[in-house]
This record gives C-alpha cells, sequence and structure tokens, in this order.
C-alpha cells in the first residue's frame, strides 16, 4: 500500500480555465489536491461525508486545501470528493480511519513536506521566465531525498512550454516518503484527475522549457 499527496497550483489552475473568473480567491501558493492510496477508489459508497467532523479542521482546510472552484457557500465540495473517492479507500490504515483522521493526516503530510519553503529555498519561484524541468526535479530531489513526479500540463498549440501543475510526493504505508519514480513499474498509481479544456495532467517533460505561472 503507498500513498500520494499531492500538491496543486491553483494558479495554474486557473490560469489554463477557460473562463479565469471561474476561480475564487486562487491563492498564491502551493495547496492540497488529495491524499491518495493506490489502485482504489470509492470504496465505501456507504461512508457519506460528514462536515461536522471535521469542524476542528476548517480553517486549515480552508487555508491548506481550498476549493477555487465553487462559492464560499459550497466549498465542502472539492473535500467531499476527495473523502468519497479517496478518504474511503485510505481509511484501511488506523492512521486514516475516520474523515477527522484523514484531513488531519493529509495537512500534517503537506506541512511536513513544505513545498512553497522547499521551492523557494532552491531559488524556483513564479516567473514569465522559463525553467527547466531537469534543473527543478534535481532541486527537489537533492532536498528531500526522494524524487517526486512533477506533472505538467502540455504546451498550447502556439507555445513551446509546458505548464507546471502538479507535485506529487509518495509515502509507504508507515508514511514515509519513498521515490515516486521506484513505485511507477510496481504499481500503477492512478493518474491526476484535473482536466483543463482539452489539456490534461501529465508527467512533465525534462526536454521542453516550462513555465510557473504567478499570475491568473
Amino acid at each position: 500500500l503507498y500513498f500520494w499527496i499531492h500538491a496543486a497550483s491553483t494558479l495554474c489552475f486557473c490560469f489554463l480555465q477557460m473562463d479565469a473568473n471561474d476561480c475564487h480567491d486562487p491563492p498564491k501558493y502551493w495547496t492540497i489536491h488529495g491524499l491518495w492510496p493506490d489502485r482504489a477508489e470509492d470504496c465505501n459508497r456507504t461512508w457519506h461525508f460528514n462536515v461536522t467532523e471535521i469542524k476542528d479542521l476548517l480553517s486549515d482546510l480552508r487555508h491548506y486545501w481550498p476549493d477555487v472552484l465553487h462559492s464560499s457557500l459550497n466549498r465542502t465540495q472539492f473535500w467531499k470528493h476527495e473523502w468519497d473517492k479517496h478518504g474511503t479507500c485510505a481509511a484501511t490504515l488506523e492512521v486514516l480511519n475516520s474523515q477527522k483522521k484523514y484531513f488531519g493526516k493529509a495537512i500534517e503530510l503537506y506541512q511536513r513536506v513544505d513545498l512553497n519553503g522547499s521551492l523557494l529555498k532552491a531559488g524556483i519561484t513564479p516567473s514569465s521566465s522559463y525553467y527547466k524541468m531537469t534543473a527543478i526535479k534535481e532541486a527537489l530531489t537533492r532536498f528531500y531525498g526522494v524524487t517526486p513526479k512533477i506533472q505538467c500540463l502540455p504546451p498550447e498549440e502556439s507555445e513551446k512550454a509546458q505548464t507546471i501543475g502538479q507535485i506529487e510526493f509518495c509515502f509507504t504505508k508507515e508514511l514515509q516518503l519513498v521515490n515516486c519514480t521506484a513505485l511507477e513499474s510496481g504499481s500503477s498509481p492512478m493518474q491526476a484527475h484535473l482536466k483543463l479544456g482539452t489539456s490534461e495532467l501529465s508527467v512533465c517533460k525534462d526536454t521542453l522549457p516550462t513555465y510557473y505561472p504567478s499570475e491568473v
């Protein structure tokens, strides 16, 4: 059993939306997309999401795991989706066997990884100029001692650069960091379910210049 925590660039997401007005106050930092176990989805359809069980976490969730697509009145939809699809599967592990544990542990792992801080320390910041993907990858591997999976949106027809959109960190069932590359042949992690227009996230190409958007 392995777990992936996905850090998403909401700026990238909103930047490439058909209508950027669909996005509500996207934060200018990496946020949580989800905490996913491998090889499972929608494990317990009878275990319904209940926001009252995570009421103590709501302030942190709004900050670290925001929903930029729904209005403030309906921003539990993203968390409900992640619980229904992935949380009910992750709950086979004792440390994740409740909604409060699942969301709380995801926040804890996100804070432990501190992607925003590590990128800043490596001098990788949102910019109008392009980065080399190999430089980003090498900096993160050097910082964490493991290789994450970096996902991008492919260039538009008139563009030459891919856009960084999501970074996956892989964990063992003991929730220790492990190389994502080592898992690719041994298991079948789910692809990121983030599709923008006709584009879909995929593993970034080392040969393409990489855009890290600074604003919507």
